[in-house]
């Protein structure tokens, strides 16, 4: 089953989640941040979209820039920093078993899901 890792106060989470719905396509919905990943979790959704750490971060967020910013972190940190602070975790994620994409192209998404 697809999952969707959303934000439901997010219109691009929310376009994804009513695209993959219109497509009578049965997923679960992962509220990130009502249920925080732990590292473990985080660091196999990354490897599933085969991205570094750093590229799922949401750089402009206030508790990246005033937190991380010009730091040199390992990935290992960036991956805590995320578990700790999940409104940093880019969104939506669309996970297929053992791939996953970032859902904020709805083509891309809807090839993804096809």
């Amino acid at each position: 089953m697809i999952q969707i890792v959303h934000n439901p106060r997010c219109g691009k989470s929310r376009s994804c989640v009513a695209l993959v719905a219109n497509a009578k396509i049965p997923f679960e919905e992962i509220q990130y941040l009502k249920n925080n990943f732990t590292f473990e979790e985080l660091s196999r959704i990354i490897a599933k979209l085969a991205i570094k750490p750093m590229d799922l971060v949401r750089q402009k967020e206030k508790i990246w820039i005033a937190n991380f910013k010009n730091k040199s972190l390992s990935d290992k940190e960036i991956i805590n920093a995320m578990v700790a602070n999940p409104i940093l975790i880019e969104r939506p994620i669309v996970i297929d078993n053992d791939k996953a994409i970032l859902g904020r192209d709805l083509e891309q998404v809807a090839a993804f899901i096809a």
